[in-house]
């Protein structure tokens, strides 16, 4: 972005929060007005603006971290599709090419142009996760596409209003085509809303200091932003620092686990994440595109340098990610990326786990590492109408270098999302939730303890069928320095008029009769530091809360309690956690 010299300071920091507050009101009128819980009640959308270059300006707060500054390659396609000159205003685009987003194709952005005084400044641009874009696949987690073309339409960069002027007959193919056109449509018109609304606030802004003065501000704030990152990265020694992990599988070979292997190099101020480790790309749909894999990167740059920051271009100048083509993290076409975001998580967390060693006092044990989703639908009853239930749960994260970990929290990817309160499912779908509560001794053990798990138990009110992608169960997460591995996820059947629930896998259409009741047990986190040196106070606190039992507290941490009581017989642990100590030589 072009610019002139430099600008006040007290203009710039007006200018500063006013893109921020910006994108935060977008986002505000998009959860007011779509129609979509995925959007209103989940939170699975981004809200950015974009420079006519592709460079995030702001961003909303809040929101999915795994969306993290990606908007930008949306725009980029549209301006080299369209040409810089290409765009009038009352223009809109709709966008969702996976090749270019990286992402599955239900995550659709709706982009516009923003002039001042007749020049292209700005996009204002919103993705927000459709409840269905067509296609073989409904809901999500679904394994059963092995190509893009069975995922659902594809639109890139696609005029749908030229000059404020309707592309009817795009909107009606999109309305033939989707099984919940009500509900995608309005959320378009809610996306669309939120553009209206950032092209607002930015004439306000160009017409009140000039359009000179605020791409200076907007240059300024992408110079310090990328300062404060150098000098975050400074301070962490130089070296290449490596990690390995796995998922289960790709969803079509069951018995091949997919390998994630991290490089990260440290050289001065600059890190460098190469992923020519991964696997290629695989037959099932969890591969995603380059921009997917970038955007992984970026979340684990920015916990390790501006955290609390505003999200804009320049704190992301000193990453390098490396990721060759045809890797399942940098998908060729038709892959299919129905699940582009399920491995995501653990990479994540493997890029911090890498720089464990760089900076011991910071990184936490592993977390989830998992999206943990179900997709519930079928044909309602009573109204003969489709319904599709789709919500996520929350799980443990890894143990900290001060403190016990989060639980029941949602994964390093998903952020401030939230999940579909229980009542509200209850009220929309025929479904009854018997259950959900932290799952006890799912925490690793150590001297911090790894966050807790749910245990989500939910009954059928009638036939319905049932997608979920059930990861990690044969990768734990990780314990660092001594702490132990959290429990891995788990999916359970209790069939209608059987006392006894079985230990089911990855479910695509999966059918359930009336009175079935499925239960979902997500992984807890894993420890941080040694058991045995956790204070016995403090196990016996936790078995106060039901966190973990006394053959827990006994086996793991060598705290033995009293069966009626759960006071703390001072004498039997003192013995028991000597043996820990100084285990007997035989």
């Amino acid at each position: 972005m072009e610019g002139a010299g430099a600008v006040d300071p007290v203009t710039l920091e007006v200018v500063r929060n006013a893109l921020v507050a910006y994108a935060d009101e977008m986002a505000a009128v998009l959860c007011k007005t779509a129609y979509n819980l995925m959007i209103y009640e989940v939170r699975d959308y981004c809200v950015g603006l974009v420079d006519p270059e592709g460079g995030i300006i702001a961003q909303n707060t809040g929101g999915l971290p795994i969306f993290l500054a990606d908007l930008g390659v949306a725009i980029q396609d549209g301006v080299r599709r369209h040409s810089r000159d290409g765009f009038r205003p009352g223009d809109v685009l709709i966008m969702n090419y996976p090749y270019v987003c990286g992402q599955h194709l239900n995550n659709v952005v709706i982009y516009t142009p923003c002039f001042h005084e007749g020049e292209l400044v700005a996009f204002p641009a919103v993705r927000a996760h459709w409840l269905d874009i067509g296609g073989t696949r409904i809901g999500f987690g679904s394994n059963e596409s092995t190509e893009i073309y069975q995922e659902g339409l594809q639109f890139r960069s696609l005029k749908l209003y030229r000059e404020g002027v309707v592309n009817t007959d795009l909107l009606q193919m999109i309305r033939d085509n989707i099984r919940f056109p009500d509900s995608s449509l309005g959320d378009l018109r809610a996306q669309l809303a939120a553009c209206r609304l950032g092209e607002r606030r930015l004439a306000e802004l160009f017409g009140r200091y000039g359009r000179e003065t605020v791409r200076a501000c907007i240059r300024t704030i992408w110079d310090q932003s990328e300062a404060l990152a150098r000098q975050a990265m400074a301070r962490l020694p130089d070296g290449v620092y490596e990690a390995e992990s796995f998922m289960d599988n790709d969803g079509m070979d069951l018995g091949r686990p997919v390998r994630i292997h991290v490089r990260v190099e440290i050289a001065g101020d600059e890190m460098t994440v190469d992923f020519s480790g991964v696997d290629g790309q695989v037959r099932g749909s969890i591969n995603c595109g380059e921009s997917g894999a970038v955007a992984a990167a970026r979340v684990a740059f920015k916990c390790v340098t501006l955290p609390d920051a505003p999200v804009d271009e320049g704190g992301f100048r000193p990453l390098r990610v490396v990721v060759p083509r045809g890797r399942f993290l940098n998908a060729l076409p038709p892959a299919a990326m129905g699940q582009w975001s399920i491995p995501l998580p653990t990479v994540i967390d493997t890029i911090l786990r890498a720089l464990a060693p760089a900076m011991p006092d910071r990184v936490p044990a592993g977390h989830k590492g998992d999206m943990s989703g179900y997709a519930l639908y079928g044909v309602e009853a009573r109204s003969g109408e489709r319904f599709v239930c789709m919500n996520i749960m929350g799980g443990g994260w890894g143990g900290r270098p001060h403190e016990d970990g989060e639980s029941a929290a949602v994964s390093v990817c998903q952020g401030d999302v939230r999940n579909v309160p229980v009542e509200l499912q209850e009220m929309t779908y025929p479904i009854l939730v018997e259950a959900h509560r932290l799952r006890q001794d799912s925490g690793g053990p150590g001297r911090f303890r790894g966050g807790l798990g749910v245990e989500l138990w939910v009954r059928c009110l009638q036939p319905m069928l049932l997608n979920v992608n059930v990861e990690r169960t044969r990768c734990p997460p990780w314990g660092l320095w001594g702490g132990r591995p959290g429990a891995v996820n788990a999916v359970l059947l209790r069939e209608s008029g059987q006392p006894e629930a079985r230990p089911m896998g990855k479910l695509t259409r999966f059918p359930l009769k009336a009175g079935d009741v499925i239960g979902f047990l997500t992984a807890g986190g894993g420890g941080y530091g040694p058991p045995i040196e956790r204070a016995p106070e403090q196990v016996r606190l936790d078995a106060i809360r039901g966190y973990l039992s006394q053959d827990c507290a006994r086996e793991e941490y060598g705290v033995v309690l009293a069966p009626d009581t759960l006071e703390i017989d001072q004498e039997a642990t003192a013995a028991l956690r000597a043996t820990r100590r100084h285990p007997d030589p035989a």
